[in-house]
């Protein structure tokens, strides 16, 4: 299996050989960058370009590990005991499967995105190591030995919003996605508007720019920001010629909500372009 990008998402030779690194050491890939860089898609067009499952577990602050394999309903056990069902005399009903269990029991190997890893408390990924090593866990409730039938392809994504224990790191191959250049942007907005005109391309792309260069902001306009500032763009039939102003700090860029998103950041903008004007 190699991965070498699809049609539908520009992964960079660096990123390509990542993937195809994790594939070959049977490692799982951690992918670190900024907000959206295209970390979540990255596992989507894996899948999609290697014809493998795909397995989604998004993490949230209050998630556990345990919530990764299984969980045991025991309040719909008691309900349905109550009402006199049949169907509690075995355990395995009440037993909720989680993405790494669906994971070790199919068919063909799989990719299993772990999502936003970072979200979590400190110690969850600490807690998957066991499973990522051996692949394989134990349901107690049903007195199972859970065994990977294939190996998956782990795909972790993390924003950086704290460190992850140094145990986790080694086990992982680590890719960082550094914020595209013009020129790899102006694929990746190909391949989102194939029909976008050269000018319009030139112009919108000197106003992100411009505004990623300006010191001082909370939130930085990211690649899904440029694509939804665009879309917003054509369908509005806003001008190229109407953006130039705006890439020279001129003027507020038309829209500027799909790019811009706390008030700070607009003030701030706010204010550079006043002061050029005046200074014009």
């Amino acid at each position: 299996m190699r991965f070498k990008g699809s049609s539908h998402y520009v992964a960079t030779p660096d990123l390509q050989l990542a993937v195809n690194a994790a594939i070959t050491l049977e490692r799982p890939l951690l992918i670190k960058g900024e907000p959206g860089t295209g970390k979540t898609m990255l596992a989507e067009e894996v899948a999609a370009a290697l014809e493998m499952p795909l397995l989604q577990w998004h993490i949230k602050s209050t998630t556990k590990a345990q919530h990764g394999l299984y969980e045991y309903d025991a309040v719909s056990r008691l309900r349905d005991s109550q009402l006199g069902e049949a169907r509690v005399a075995d355990i395995a009903n009440y037993i909720i499967k989680g993405a790494l269990w669906d994971a070790f029991e199919s068919d063909k190997p799989c990719v299993v995105l772990i999502d936003e890893i970072d979200k979590a408390d400190i110690e969850f990924p600490n807690d998957l190591l066991r499973e990522l090593d051996r692949m394989e866990f134990y349901c107690y409730e049903t007195r199972q030995l859970i065994q990977a039938r294939h190996r998956p392809l782990f795909i972790i994504t993390s924003n950086n919003e704290k460190e992850l224990p140094d145990a986790f790191l080694r086990r992982c191959f680590f890719h960082y996605i550094a914020f595209p250049d013009r020129e790899t942007m102006s694929k990746i907005v190909g391949v989102h508007f194939p029909n976008l005109p050269e000018n319009m391309m030139r112009e919108a792309l000197e106003v992100f720019y411009d505004l990623r260069q300006i010191n001082g902001f909370k939130k930085k306009p990211s690649t899904s920001e440029l694509i939804d500032w665009l879309k917003l763009l054509r369908a509005e039939g806003v001008a190229p010629d109407s953006l130039a102003a705006s890439g020279k700090r001129a003027d507020v860029p038309p829209l500027f909500g799909a790019l811009l998103k706390n008030e700070q950041d607009v003030e701030m903008l706010n204010r550079i372009v006043h002061t050029n004007r005046q200074r014009a």
